[in-house]
């Protein structure tokens, strides 16, 4: 059998899943990648899903049409009512939201005259394809596997400190009756611990908030070969007597939602993650932080089949 050509792998588009949400057979769900599609200034053959400066709206538009067939085609149909199912989904456009950075939350059965503004999406309808864009910021799906409901929510550290997904939890048990027990939480690829440094107003934020708020974050000092190499020329008149380099903070946002979750009532085994950092893995993933804004936008969709 003939091996592919290297152009040819370069436009495969690469969903991510999560195995927990994979099992629930009337669920469709797909976190994307940088991999894949029709957009030129990230590097060429790139899956931008968002609408950024740098690219143009058609390829965009060609982008989240060859994912969202990409999400519903590998979920994994068996018979003609299943392919007709997804087949319907693939087609279906993708209800999004002007995301704010905030903790608004809408409920959707069908696909608005023009997006919401919000950080999440929750629905009962099957056939729709909620979505929400990222480049850093954490990206949540929630699946009630009783009442077949789904939830998607953009949780950048602003988001967080705000509650989103402890108030989604919320949201579904008000519109669909659902019961933390039987929801399923994937934190999906953003930012993680090891690249998150934030300032001390972000900190300040967190342990305002949460009992548990300084736990979240890793504190470390900058170094400085010079500075440690001849620190005679950091001499102050203060105590202790040299200058002292500023801390760095680094915020475990993931961990945070994760707590967020527990406290809604979620059983920890009935959280997961797709535990990628998009700072250290630029290769497939974007980063607005690691590439300084100049780049796209990935996208996580859940949806229910008919």
């Amino acid at each position: 059998m003939p091996t592919q050509s290297k152009a040819a792998r370069k436009k495969e588009i690469d969903v991510l899943r999560a195995d927990s949400l994979s099992r629930i057979r009337w669920l469709i769900h797909g976190f994307s990648s940088r991999l894949g599609g029709f957009s030129k200034p990230y590097g060429g053959h790139a899956l931008n899903l968002g609408f950024t400066a740098h690219d143009s709206r058609a390829a965009v538009e060609r982008n989240r049409q060859a994912f969202a067939a990409a999400v519903a085609a590998k979920n994994g149909a068996t018979s003609r009512a299943r392919k007709s199912a997804i087949q319907k989904s693939a087609s279906q456009p993708l209800v999004t939201v002007r995301q704010i950075h905030s903790d608004l939350i809408h409920c959707v059965s069908g696909v608005p005259a023009k997006p919401f503004a919000g950080d999440g999406l929750v629905t009962d309808t099957p056939g729709l394809l909620l979505a929400v864009l990222t480049a850093d910021c954490l990206p949540i799906i929630l699946a009630d596997t009783k009442r077949q409901a789904v939830g998607v929510f953009h949780a950048g550290w602003r988001g967080t400190v705000k509650r989103i997904v402890e108030k989604g939890v919320g949201e579904m048990r008000q519109h669909f009756g659902s019961r933390p027990a039987d929801l399923k939480a994937v934190i999906g690829p953003g930012i993680r611990g090891c690249c998150y440094q934030v300032g001390t107003e972000v900190r300040v934020a967190f342990e305002s908030q949460f009992s548990y708020g300084s736990s979240l974050f890793r504190v470390t000092k900058e170094t400085d070969e010079i500075h440690e190499k001849y620190p005679l020329f950091f001499l102050t008149s203060r105590a202790p007597g040299h200058s002292e380099l500023p801390e760095q903070i680094f915020l475990d946002l993931a961990e945070a939602n994760r707590r967020q979750l527990l406290d809604a009532g979620v059983p920890a085994k009935n959280i997961s993650e797709v535990p990628l950092c998009t700072a250290c893995r630029t290769d497939i993933l974007f980063s607005h932080r690691a590439e300084h804004g100049a780049t796209g936008r990935m996208m996580a969709v859940a949806g229910i089949t008919d």
